[in-house]
């Protein structure tokens, strides 16, 4: 049940590209936003990979002033949404840059505009998502074998050369992994993409929707996005399946960690701030500047923000459920589990017109139906679900792991039901786990535009949606309200569970 929640959607995008009316947009538009959107995908691939492997390489293996503070403040920029990093940085300089007399100059002739906003879309998407390759990272150097570093420099190697020719390959499926993750993110993201003007495939899908009215064309944006959600689910899922190249008798010894000092240090403690102050507290300090001098609309934000945790806290719930249910049922195979990770690596925007066939079809057998605030709320939390399953079903997987069969058998035994083993034993061991899997989803509702921009009930607005309009209406200023608030609602939450990697991986140095 909970893989055919997850997987609707997508079929509801197929069909509605192949039996759909004609499209109103040109291939040749489909085919230019999905050029932007590979480029765009590859230049955040390739930053995110290198600082946050470098990154996690530091803190791990090194000893230098505000380590242990680093080693999990680093992942504190998943606070804040990447359309907030990106009004910040509009508004303190031009993030995009314009190259028009550079390339007049040395190339004599301009690039399409998109090509210019390209580099500064890029920087920011970078900001907001190096965190996944980091904690991806750090989590494979702390888990390698002590030994095979230590034969890489009994046999000459220095440390550069121990990580080149050791470390970074024994880690290449973590990378791939964490990468992945990034560039899902990107190809999903639609708040900063559509503020720095790039015209990516989710712009597409939005724009064609808003603008055209036009459900086809939509999904015909959208298709190209389905298939590169499967080939990066199954890089990502390659790359968790294949983090085992460490000795397992010398998996779990403490790593020698080297100590760095004068300027090698400061550089090493010099990096890891910047990494936090440009992916945090550059742009919410900006954002909380800029809003000073404008007076908010307190009651439409309070209503807003109560809307934004109503949403966060209802469709965590919902998702926890499914996932739980994913997880504990008999008909759970590794078949169904990937089936439904599928909806984490669609954007929130396909998933949202994915839903939009099955709506339509309701409607015509029962007019109003699928209509009204009810309705709407109802395929906001479905759409959430079937996005955020998989993001809650890894820590739910990993805390029922610690239940033993015998544990469940025993329960049997004393004349409970496998609902009653499930609720009276397995769930209780898990709770943390649940915690940690809410928490998660909850974090991603409150940053969730796309989906929440076509499936919102009418009048009904969140956080994201305002400062998305206010945007719009270049009033930057009024928008750092929402978007502050939304990152001050996360940070505690975002806080948690960074500190709980953090102290929770075996054999870490620390």
């Amino acid at each position: 049940m909970a893989a055919i929640v997850a997987i609707l959607p997508l079929i509801g995008v197929a069909a509605a590209a192949l039996t759909g009316e004609t499209a109103t947009i040109p291939a040749g538009d489909i085919a230019r936003y999905a050029l932007t959107s590979a480029a765009l995908a590859s230049l955040v691939a390739v930053s995110t990979g290198l600082v946050g492997t470098l990154a996690a390489w530091l803190v791990v293996m090194h000893r230098f002033p505000g380590r242990d503070f680093f080693s999990w403040a680093l992942a504190l920029p998943l606070a804040a949404p990447a359309f907030a990093v990106a009004y910040a940085y509009a508004d303190l300089f031009d993030v995009a840059g314009d190259l028009r007399i550079w390339m007049r100059a040395v190339l004599g002739f301009d690039l399409p505009f998109e090509m210019r906003t390209l580099p500064g879309a890029a920087f920011v998407l970078t900001c907001a998502f190096y965190p996944y390759v980091y904690l991806a990272m750090r989590a494979a150097f702390v888990n390698q074998s002590a030994q095979a570093l230590e034969a890489a420099r009994a046999l000459g190697c220095t440390s550069r050369q121990a990580f080149l020719r050791v470390a970074l390959p024994m880690a290449r499926p973590a990378l791939a992994a964490g990468v992945a993750l990034a560039v899902m993110e990107t190809l999903a993201d639609f708040g900063a993409v559509q503020f720095l003007s790039v015209q990516t495939l989710t712009t597409g899908v939005v724009r064609a929707w808003f603008v055209f009215g036009s459900l086809t064309s939509a999904a015909q944006f959208a298709l190209p996005l389905l298939g590169a959600a499967a080939l990066l689910l199954w890089i990502e899922r390659w790359g968790r399946g294949g983090r085992g190249y460490e000795s397992a008798n010398a998996r779990w010894r403490p790593l020698t960690v080297a100590g760095l000092t004068g300027a090698r240090a400061a550089l090493a403690s010099l990096f890891c701030l910047g990494l936090i102050a440009f992916g945090l507290l550059v742009p919410v300090g900006w954002l909380a500047i800029a809003f000073l001098d404008v007076t908010p609309d307190w009651p439409r934000l309070l209503q807003a923000g109560a809307n934004s945790l109503t949403l966060a806290l209802l469709g965590a719930g919902v998702t926890v459920i499914l996932a739980g249910a994913l997880a504990l049922g008999s008909a759970c195979t590794p078949g169904l589990a990937r089936l439904a990770s599928l909806g984490y690596a669609t954007p929130g925007a396909v998933m949202a017109i994915g839903l939009l066939v099955p709506a339509a079809l309701v409607w015509r057998l029962a007019p109003g139906a699928a209509q009204g605030f009810g309705a709407g709320l109802i395929m906001l939390v479905y759409a959430y679900a079937a996005r955020l399953m998989a993001a809650a079903l890894e820590p739910i997987d990993a805390g029922l792991s610690r239940v033993g069969p015998s544990m469940v058998q025993a329960a049997r035994s004393l004349g409970r039901s496998p609902a009653g083993a499930a609720w009276s034993v397995q769930l209780p061991i898990a709770r943390g786990a649940l915690l940690t899997a809410g928490l998660v989803v909850f974090i991603d509702i409150l940053k969730e535009l796309p989906a929440t921009l076509i499936l919102r009930p009418f009048n009904f607005d969140t956080l994201a949606v305002i400062a998305d309009n206010y945007a719009r209406d270049e009033r930057l200023a009024n928008a750092g309200w929402p978007a502050l608030l939304i990152v001050l609602i996360a940070l505690p939450a975002v806080v948690w569970l960074t500190r709980k990697i953090a102290a929770s991986r075996p054999g870490d140095p620390t």
